[in-house]
């Protein structure tokens, strides 16, 4: 049986990541980057498409783990019947890509076995592997090679390389298993302590600067973390996720490629880092964003590759049996290819508000606006695949119009108060009139009068959690009949075991077969919402559950199974732990003692709401 989603751990060093199991194994990692193919890929397999194993030989009684506190150091503790031991895993910050993992002795001796399988392109290439030195290893398959250097005698067999140790109480071993490009001279030995304290010092240096959350600052810290190692320092981008097609539906066939930039999810990411002070990240997307984007406003993307890349072709990966046996594994992603009109309110939105807390213009901005904004007033009307990439013949999703008004609202506002020429005054007043005209539009056809709710799609029947926006960005104030009404056809339509699905998957002939989980994002929205209508006690008692669901070293994935009780979908997901930050956020500045002042949604609301 496949290890659950939810017992896998995060390390990460800003330009790639690697999952770690509770067992010791290591079953997914990229060099050297988020998006490259994995030399380790046992979590779309088994042990022979890749994986590094390090755990005792003999019975487990018991495993702990933690981070270490600030940090991305992992320990894993192993208790067995004649001691204890720990495992201590991180990926060293500027380097070009490694990782160390040290067994530490605390108590008695403990047997341990390593095995090492390296395979690059997705588990599908035996790379040629010769000893350099007595504890060192080279593999080397085409342009790559990593090197593994080790305290302990090796053995190869089968195409692993493993060994047999001992560790007794105050020892230590430590292997470093490094990248490097083939073609070079192999590197110099890593100064492993060095680096500790180096990676140790930028952690604990970065998480410092969180400000208090009352009794949710450390699950919001966590989550920082998360999506600060979510980040590729050398651009500035923000991946979704660090893995592709962990399936949305044991079995089934929705299972994506989310390695890349999207600038939905990006976006909410920047409003997190606002939200808790963190204008460098901030202003580094920015900047990323202005030079994915540049160029012809007809052909801005919904997503991006870690460097601006726009080529995201889509293909699959038959030699891989899937996450238990999930089907296909699919590398790249087709969606970068639609058309997605909310995308373009989730960067003005974002913007915004980063301006406002202090992030310095970019020279190249007002000339991006007066680009984009003529080109959105142009499609607006026209039919889009939607904030959850149907794909199927595009709709007028009501989520996609809103957010459309949200891009012509904010842009309006920014340049009504920025304006440094008749040209930008002139740009203002027409985004103002072009929001009210789709503002009218969407209270028009995206609200059935019937059901008392707007609707998924101008005409349908059925809602989407995506309409929490409405209220969330202030197209209309929370306590509007019309937003009441929506909150409660939602809560009957897509609630499961108290939390909600985005939609459903199973009837809306999305294009794609099958089902899925609830989508957790969407539920840290709804707790958004019940704050915005004093509903404090549903809105605590959701917010409680949902970071309940996080595993024992505080991930979450994209989604949750309440049948089987267990995590699906890509995982750590950047959208969950940006639901965290500023669900708490929100519950903490609803306290009248609350000194952080951040941009909650609340603010946000109440700002549009009385422009």
């Amino acid at each position: 049986m496949a290890v659950l989603i939810e017992d896998y751990a995060l390390l990460g060093n800003c330009k790639t990541a690697a999952l770690v199991s509770r067992d010791g194994s290591l079953d997914w990692l990229c060099f050297p980057r988020f998006d490259s193919p994995a030399c380790f890929a046992a979590l779309l397999g088994d042990s022979d498409n890749g994986c590094w194993k390090i755990a005792p030989s003999a019975e487990v009684l018991r495993v702990e783990r933690r981070y270490q506190d600030g940090t991305l150091t992992l320990e894993t503790e192993f208790h067995t019947p004649t001691g204890r031991a720990m495992l201590v895993d991180f990926m060293p910050m500027d380097t070009q890509g490694d990782v160390v993992r040290r067994v530490v002795g605390l108590e008695g001796q403990v047997e341990f076995l390593m095995d090492l399988a390296i395979r690059f392109d997705y588990g599908s290439t035996v790379p040629w592997v010769e000893r350099r030195e007595p504890h060192t290893l080279t593999a080397v398959a085409g342009p790559e090679m990593l090197v593994l250097r080790s305290p302990v005698d090796l053995h190869p067999r089968d195409h692993h390389t493993g060994s047999r140790f001992v560790v007794a109480a105050g020892e230590t071993k430590t292997f470093c298993l490094g990248w490097q490009p083939s073609n070079e001279s192999l590197r110099p030995a890593l100064d492993v302590d060095e680096a500790y304290e180096h990676t140790t010092r930028f952690w604990r240096d970065f998480s410092g600067h969180c400000p208090p959350v009352g009794e949710w600052s450390e699950q919001v810290k966590r989550s920082l973390i998360t999506l600060k190692a979510m980040t590729y320092a050398p651009t500035g981008g923000i991946v979704a996720a660090v893995t592709t097609s962990l399936p949305e539906e044991l079995g089934g066939e929705r299972n994506w490629d989310y390695r890349y930039c999207w600038l939905r999810d990006a976006t909410m990411t920047l409003l997190a880092f606002i939200n808790l002070g963190y204008l460098e990240e901030a202003t580094a997307w920015h900047d990323w964003l202005l030079r994915s984007i540049a160029g012809n406003p007809e052909q801005i993307q919904i997503m991006y590759g870690l460097g601006g890349e726009r080529r995201l072709q889509e293909y699959e990966l038959p030699w891989l049996s899937g996450y238990e046996n999930s089907q296909p594994v699919r590398v790249g992603n087709g969606a970068a290819t639609q058309v997605q009109l909310d995308v373009f309110g989730e960067v003005a939105d974002a913007m915004t508000h980063a301006m406002r807390s202090g992030m310095p213009p970019h020279p190249r901005g007002i000339g991006m606006t007066r680009l984009v904004m003529p080109y959105l007033e142009k499609v607006w009307r026209q039919p889009d695949a939607g904030i959850w990439e149907i794909r199927c013949e595009p709709r007028h999703f009501t989520h996609s119009k809103v957010m459309a008004w949200v891009a012509f609202d904010r842009n309006a506002r920014q340049l009504s108060q920025n304006a440094s020429s008749d040209r930008d005054r002139r740009l203002a007043a027409r985004c103002r009139q072009v929001a009210e005209e789709i503002h009218a539009d969407v209270c028009r056809n995206g609200f059935d009068h019937e059901l008392n709710s707007f609707v998924q799609f101008y005409g349908a029947k059925e809602v989407d959690a995506s309409l929490l926006q409405i209220a969330l960005t202030g197209f209309l104030p929370a306590d509007d009949p019309r937003v009441i009404g929506t909150v409660a056809l939602i809560e009957r339509q897509l609630m499961q075991d108290g939390l909600l699905l985005r939609y459903d998957a199973e009837r809306s002939a999305d294009g794609v077969k099958g089902g899925e989980g609830t989508f957790l994002v969407c539920s840290f929205w709804l707790a958004d919402v019940y704050v915005l209508l004093g509903r404090l006690d549903e809105a605590r008692a959701l917010f409680e559950r949902l970071c309940g669901l996080c595993n024992d070293v505080g991930l979450l994935a994209e989604q949750y199974d309440v049948k089987d009780k267990r995590m699906l979908g890509n995982f750590p997901q950047a959208f969950s732990h940006i639901g965290i930050i500023n669900t708490a956020l929100n519950l903490h500045n609803a306290s009248s003692d609350c000194p952080v002042r951040s941009r909650s949604c609340a603010e946000r609301a109440e700002e549009v709401s009385s422009a």
